[in-house]
C-alpha cells in the first residue's frame, strides 16, 4: 500500500470530526435501544437450541419457524409475519406481499415516485405478458415526493377521496437509485395515519430495505398496515444466507400468505431446512451490524466530502438507511471507485467490477460485491447505473474496521487513476 499513510491521516481527521460531532455516539444509541428489544423478545418466547432443527417435506408444526415469526413481529412491533428462507430476495418479498393484497380492478398508489426499477415488471411498467399486476388488472398511479423530499400528504389525501379503487398506498423507504431524502419511520408512519383517515380499509404497505434498525423503531409501529425487506439485508445481520420478511397486521399477513404457499395453507408450511438457525443468529446481530454499516457511510461521506465530491446526505446528518451516495462525474471514477470497494472485500478481492446489464434494470450496472452471501447488501458494496452523473451507491459493512479500510482502498484507487 504506497502512499497509504496519507490516507490513514486523512481517516483519523475524518474519525475525530464525527467523534467530536456526536455522530458516532448518535448511531451507537439506536443501536443499544434496538438491541434490547430483539433481546427482550428473545427472552420473551424463550429462545433454546430446540428452535434450530430442522423440518423437511411440508413442515408442519416447526417451531423454530413458527417462533422465529412470532419475534420478527414482536421486533417490529405488529400483529404477525412472514420470515422465510424460501423467499429468495427483497424484491419477491415485495412481489409476494403486492400479489396478496391486491385484486383485479384495485389500484397501487405509489406516493414516493416511482419504485426501484427491479419492480418495474412486477408492477407492468416495462414489458408484457410476463404476469405482473397489470396483466392482471391491477392499476397503478404515482405521485412525486414534495420539492423538500417529504410525502405530498395533501396529494395523495386528495386522490384517496376522488378514487375509490385505491387499494393500497405504497412507501419506498430508502432512496433506490435516487439522490433523495430517505424517509424516516415516522415520516411513513404519520403519512400511513393520514391515508387512514381518508380510507380507513387502505393497506399502507412499506418497502423497508436499507432502513431496518436505523431508527429506533419500525414504520410499523407508526402506522403502517405492512412492511417487507430482505434477510441478506439489514435484517439479517450478515449471518442469514438467504430469505425475507414480511411484517404487519393480522389480516394482511394473512392474505399474504395465501400467496407465499396456497389458500387454505398460508404460514402452516413450510419446512425450515436447517436455515432456521442463521436467520435467529441474524436478528440478533442486525442491530450491531447496520450499526457498523451506519458509520462505515458516515466515514465515507466525511472522507469523500474532504476530498471535493458530491455526497448525499453528509455525515452529520440523520440516517434513515444505510446507503451513501457518491457522485463521482464520470464513468472511469466511478468504475475506480468500485475497482477499490470490490479490493477491499474479504472474497474477489482480486476481481475487478464491470458494468453490465443486470437483469430487473434499465440501464447498465457496476457492482462492487466481494461478499460471503452473494447479493449481500449488508456487506461492504457499491453499485450504480453507470450514466451521468456517474453515482455510486454504498452500503453496508459487517464491521466499521473493514468498511473504513474499503473505502480508504477507494479513495487511493481514484487518487491513483485520475
Amino acid at each position: 500500500m504506497n502512499n497509504f499513510e496519507k490516507w490513514l491521516e486523512l481517516a483519523e481527521r475524518a474519525e475525530k470530526e464525527l467523534n467530536d460531532s456526536g455522530v458516532f455516539g448518535r448511531l451507537e444509541k439506536t443501536a443499544f435501544i434496538n438491541q434490547m428489544r430483539v433481546m427482550d423478545a428473545f427472552r420473551e418466547f424463550q429462545v433454546s437450541e430446540s428452535h434450530f432443527c430442522p423440518t423437511t417435506g411440508y413442515g408442519y408444526d416447526d417451531r423454530g419457524r413458527d417462533t422465529l415469526e412470532e419475534i420478527f413481529a414482536r421486533v417490529f412491533e405488529t400483529e404477525d409475519a412472514i420470515v422465510r428462507h424460501s423467499i429468495i430476495s427483497g424484491t419477491q418479498a415485495l412481489c409476494i406481499g403486492l400479489f396478496g393484497i391486491l385484486r383485479p380492478g384495485d389500484t397501487m398508489l405509489s406516493v414516493t415516485g416511482k419504485p426501484y426499477d427491479t419492480l418495474d415488471e412486477v408492477i407492468g411498467l416495462r414489458g408484457e405478458g410476463m404476469g405482473s399486476l397489470r396483466d392482471y388488472g391491477v392499476k397503478y398511479r404515482e405521485i412525486a415526493m414534495g420539492d423538500d423530499g417529504t410525502v405530498n400528504i395533501d396529494e395523495m389525501s386528495r386522490i384517496l377521496s376522488e378514487d375509490d379503487s385505491i387499494k393500497m398506498v405504497y412507501f419506498q423507504r430508502s432512496k433506490g437509485y435516487a439522490v433523495r431524502r430517505t424517509l424516516s419511520a415516522q415520516e411513513i408512519g404519520l403519512a400511513a395515519q393520514a391515508a387512514h383517515k381518508i380510507k380507513p380499509e387502505v393497506y399502507t404497505f412499506v418497502d423497508n430495505c436499507y432502513g431496518e434498525f436505523c431508527d429506533e423503531h419500525e414504520p410499523t409501529y407508526y402506522g403502517a398496515d405492512i412492511a417487507v425487506g430482505s434477510l441478506i439485508k439489514n435484517a439479517g445481520g450478515g449471518m442469514a444466507e438467504t430469505g425475507g420478511y414480511i411484517v404487519g397486521t393480522k389480516k394482511a399477513v394473512e392474505l399474504i400468505s395465501y400467496r407465499l404457499t396456497t389458500p387454505g395453507i398460508g404460514k402452516e408450511a413450510g419446512a425450515s431446512l436447517g436455515q432456521t438457525k442463521n436467520m435467529y443468529k441474524g436478528l440478533f446481530y442486525a442491530p450491531h451490524t447496520v450499526c457498523q454499516s451506519l458509520k462505515t457511510a458516515v466515514f465515507a461521506a466525511k472522507l469523500f466530502e474532504d476530498l471535493g465530491y458530491d455526497i448525499y446526505p453528509v455525515a452529520e446528518e440523520p440516517r434513515h438507511d444505510i446507503i451513501q451516495t457518491v457522485t463521482l462525474g464520470s464513468e472511469k471514477a466511478m468504475l475506480n471507485f468500485c475497482a477499490g470497494i470490490q479490493s477491499g472485500s474479504p472474497v474477489d478481492s482480486h476481481v475487478v467490477p464491470e458494468a453490465w446489464a443486470m437483469p430487473g434494470y434499465a440501464d447498465p450496472v457496476v457492482m462492487a460485491a466481494g461478499a460471503f452471501t452473494s447479493g449481500a447488501s449488508i456487506e461492504l458494496s457499491a453499485d450504480g447505473p453507470v450514466k451521468p452523473p456517474y453515482t455510486a451507491y454504498l452500503q453496508g459493512g459487517l464491521t466499521y474496521e473493514s468498511g473504513k479500510l474499503g473505502i480508504l482502498l477507494a479513495a487511493q484507487k481514484i487518487s491513483e487513476e485520475n
